[in-house]
């Protein structure tokens, strides 16, 4: 019966410690971006010693990717009509990326390193594809419709907000939804080519 309560208490304290890590390190990557958070800051704002940040998540990238919170919610999102499905995903990714720094931090670090990426690819597999599953003509083309919107935005993500090229960042919303907002609907429920 000892041991039991041991294996508890230790495994609550180390939930603690967990749930420390990640308030700090999401306010210290709000506050200072990826580049600039450091293990040591994060650690220093949780009042624990670096290495169990290093313990728990092995890396810099690795508690990035478990700090950050993507749900873009897309399963309950209101479509409204079926013509219009393509031009509200567009204006619904345009909001979440302005409105979370975090998903920026996010993209640059998906393209270097794993667990980032797979981050990422939990949004694609969870959301966008049971969302391509429910509007698609083919069940079995779920996966490609998925991809195909994913790459859309990722696009555009990374023009606009990494990269920051002028004429990607120059475009309005308006003009973006214009622009994407047909081919989304093209991917998720036009008839395979």
């Amino acid at each position: 019966m000892t041991g039991t309560t041991e294996k508890q208490q230790a495994a609550r304290r180390s939930d603690a410690t967990r749930a420390a890590i990640l308030a700090a390190a999401r306010e210290r990557f709000a506050e200072d971006g990826y580049e600039k958070a450091t293990i040591r800051a994060i650690a220093r704002d949780a009042k624990i010693d670096p290495s169990m940040v290093m313990r728990y998540y092995g890396n810099k990238a690795g508690l990035f990717a478990a700090a950050v919170s993507i749900d873009p919610d897309l399963l309950g999102l209101d479509l409204g009509p079926h013509e219009d499905i393509g031009r509200t995903l567009v204006r619904h990714f345009l909001t979440l990326w302005e409105e979370n720094g975090e998903l920026t931090a996010l993209i640059r670090v998906a393209a270097t390193d794993s667990q980032a990426a797979d981050r990422m690819q939990t949004v694609l597999r969870d959301q966008l594809l049971p969302l391509a599953r429910r509007l698609g003509r083919d069940p079995e083309e779920a996966q490609t419709r998925a991809a195909l919107c994913a790459s859309t935005m990722l696009g555009l993500a990374l023009t606009r907000y990494v990269l920051r090229f002028p004429a990607s960042t120059a475009l309005t919303h308006d003009q973006i939804t214009a622009w994407l907002g047909p081919t989304l609907h093209r991917y998720l429920t036009a008839p395979n080519p």
